[in-house]
Order: C-alpha cells, then structure tokens, then sequence
C-alpha cells in the first residue's frame, strides 16, 4: 500500500504565514493561518501534526524573511524546503493573485515535484554572506557620494585636469577648494565627510573580511582563488559565501547557468535563436565576476603580488591558474580582435570560461586530492 503523504503549501509574509494543506491526492485543500513569530511557529507545528496524514512535506517562496522558518520546521521534525520564486511554473492566463491562491499553488506543484529547491546555507556562512553583501553596499554608497560631489563641482564650474580622480593629488585639490556662498560651502564639506565616513566604513569591513578568510573554514579555499589572477581577498569571500557548497555543482555549465552567465535561447521548429545572457541566479558572483574577467584583457604574466599571493599553495591549483591566465587571454584577443566583438560582450565569454576554472579548483581538485588520499 502507498504511504499517504501531506503537502503543505506556506505564503510567508513579515507578520503571518497562510498555510494551504493538501492531504494524499485529495483535491480539498484545508488552509489556514499562523503568526510569524516563534509561540505563532510552535502553534502551526501542533496544527500541522494534528490535521496531516503520513510524512509532511513543506515549501515556501525565498525571500526576505530568509530561512529562519525553515530552520525552525525542521527543528521540529518537519521537511520543508525552500524554493526559487522564478523557477514556479505560471499560467499566463491567470490575472488573480491571491495569498491563498498562492499557498495553494504551492502545495499542488510540491505534490507534483515541480519546484525547484535552493540550497541553504548555514547560517555561519549566512552571516559572511551577510557581511559581503555589507562590503558592497558600503562601496556603492561610496561611488554615488564620489558621483554627487562631482557632479556638484560640475555645476559650479570646478573640473580637476590634471589627472584621475581620488588619487592624492586630487583630494589635495579637493581641500583647496572654497565657495563664495555659505549653502555651497555646507554641501561640499558635508558631501566630503560623508565620502570619509563610508571609506572608513570600508576599511574597517576589508578588515573584518579579512579575519575571517584566515580562519580555519576560509583559510584553505581563499589561498586557493588568491591564485587566480584578478582575485584577492574580497572577491574570494564573495565566491565562497555566496555559493558556499560547489559539492552541488557537478559540472561547470552547471555552475554557469547558476550564475546567468550563459545565453538565454528562444527556439522552435527549425530556428535557433540566442540571445543575452540569461542573468538568472547569483547577480552577486556574476558582477565579481565580470569584474575579474577585465584582468585576463592583459597580456599573461605572474607579478610580484600575485607570485607573493600563490606562495606555498599547492602546485596543481597554480597550474590550474596559470592555464586559465593563458587561455582567458587568447579568448579575449581571438574575440576581440578576430571577430571584432564589444568588449562588454567579450567579457562576458571570459567570464563565462572562468567560471570553468574556479570549478576545477574548488571542486575537481578537492575530489582528486581525496580520492589520492
């Protein structure tokens, strides 16, 4: 006889969570609703044990209210799973959208095995992953001041020539600078402070960043993408706490499409058609990235920061490092120059390709170093 199994649909909101239940193959689904908070957590399990049939499988949307009620149902014994949002299937013909509605749909495509679970994290690397995405706020808070100041000194006729931007001479030119009118003046030392403020505020996040890559969870797994030409401290704690299990991904163009980087395809019949990339999955790791990607524009080379940054790592990932510098590089020329590509366009294939890599890396190389062993 088959076991009878109960499929929970969860709508999670801020304050509440609506529950759709669907017990067996039963079309008749028992809903109601629960206080997000820990006593309203406790009474949903109760419920959910009184009014279910066999095992319990649970699933809710991932979004801002994170994994805590997932954490909390299997705390208590319950399966639940989290699930991408833009991989539920849609029927286009449906223009009412309901909490309900939504709880509902949930627990019939969980019955169905349609949804498409994320992998969590643990909320150790939650917490790094937390304090990356910190970094990058700050830093881009940082360039929208840089851009108001500037912008401000546009319009006031104020235009530094005589080199780039926010290097020493440019800021000594910056405190030379004085303004007729009082309001004038009160922008720009405020706009000033407040640049100074959020550089501290990067500082003392690269510090923190760096404590943590030199503990025993990061140490290893960082030396190993400081190999990499292009990637320092902060973009290997970007990599790592945002993907966090490359044990998950058992090939590289797996690892690709997770990460958007391979082209969206709209084909029928006998036409193919390709187009951008899809920029599904982690937009965190694809603009660090693309931002990596830039530095296989240059020519192949192993400088003195990077040859500090590779010593005592083990030779088949600097092997796997320097494979990647050559052929990136030859990939970057034949496209650019062969087939006369955008560079923006040109990066994206590079990044694509270094993706392979840092596979290779931080996947295939552990593999055979345990296999060895």
């Amino acid at each position: 006889m088959e076991q009878v199994s109960t499929y929970v649909g969860l709508d999670v909101h801020q304050k509440e969570v609506v529950v759709s239940m669907l017990v067996g193959s039963s079309s008749e689904a028992i809903e109601f609703r629960a206080v997000q908070d820990g006593r309203g957590v406790r009474r949903l399990v109760r419920k959910l044990e009184e009014k279910a049939v066999g095992r319990i499988e649970c699933a809710y949307e991932a979004g801002p209210c994170g994994y805590t009620l997932q954490r909390q149902l299997r705390g208590a014994g319950i399966k639940c799973q989290v699930v991408a949002p833009s991989l539920i299937p849609i029927k286009p013909g449906e223009r009412i959208k309901t909490d309900r509605r939504d709880a509902r749909k949930l627990a019939e495509h969980l019955r169905a095995g349609l949804l498409t679970e994320v992998h969590p994290p643990s909320e150790g690397d939650e917490a790094v992953r937390d304090l990356c995405r910190c970094r990058e706020d700050a830093k881009e808070d940082l360039m929208r001041v840089r851009h108001r100041l500037g912008k401000m000194l546009l319009r006031r006729g104020r235009v530094y020539r005589a080199g780039r931007n926010w290097t020493k001479r440019h800021r000594e030119w910056l405190g030379h600078q004085r303004f007729e009118h009082r309001a004038d003046q009160a922008v720009f030392e405020d706009y000033l402070l407040a640049i100074e403020q959020l550089e501290e505020r990067v500082m003392g996040l690269d510090e923190r960043l760096s404590e943590i890559a030199a503990s025993d969870s990061y140490r290893e797994r960082v030396g190993w993408l400081r190999c990499f030409r292009g990637i320092d401290t902060v973009a290997a704690m970007t990599i790592l706490a945002e993907l966090h299990d490359f044990a998950r991904f058992q090939s590289p163009r797996h690892l690709m499409a997770y990460l958007g980087l391979v082209p969206s395809e709209h084909s029928s019949g006998q036409s193919t058609h390709r187009g951008a990339i899809t920029k599904s999955g982690n937009r965190h790791v694809r603009r660090m990235l693309v931002q990596v990607a830039w530095h296989y524009r240059h020519r192949p080379a192993v400088g003195a920061v990077l040859r500090k940054r590779r010593g005592g790592q083990p030779a088949a990932i600097i092997a796997i490092a320097d494979r990647a510098q050559q052929r990136l590089n030859r990939r970057y020329c034949r496209l650019l120059l062969g087939h006369h590509k955008p560079h923006q366009k040109v990066v994206i294939a590079v990044a694509r390709e270094l993706v392979g890599f840092l596979w290779a890396a931080l996947y295939r190389y552990p593999s055979q170093k345990a296999q060895a062993s």
